[in-house]
């Protein structure tokens, strides 16, 4: 792992219209998929400081939201670290951030994702 930063402003566009579709989806109250994009969002934000953290943040709004304390109380220890993690570089890649999956783990890499990533860097 190398320490990172900054997102490349190729990589950006990618990341935040995750964040978008994931808020959309929740308007409509379509959590399952607001959750997917949430998800797809903390994979390609996990390696730099800001997106890490920011993904996390809506993560816990989205747990807020919907009150599950699971998610919130899960959410609260990675928004603290998940940025310094990065920002070290020791991530577990591929790891879709939520309270469902132990903080740690190591995780596949969608095809579409690390085809993003690759061509975005």
């Amino acid at each position: 792992m190398k320490m990172r930063t900054a997102m490349p402003d190729a990589l950006k566009p990618y990341f935040q219209n995750e964040l978008e579709n994931a808020a959309r989806c929740l308007s409509k109250k379509d959590f399952k998929s607001s959750w997917y994009h949430l998800e797809r969002a903390h994979i390609l934000g996990q390696p730099y400081p800001y997106q890490h953290t920011l993904a996390h943040w809506k993560m816990l709004q989205f747990g807020i939201q919907i009150k599950d304390r699971r998610e919130i109380v899960g959410q609260i220890p990675r928004l603290l670290v998940g940025g310094v993690k990065s920002f070290v570089g020791e991530i577990p890649l591929g790891n879709t951030g939520g309270a469902n999956v132990p903080p740690l783990r190591t995780m596949e890499i969608p095809d579409e994702l690390k085809r993003i990533m690759e061509e975005n860097k």
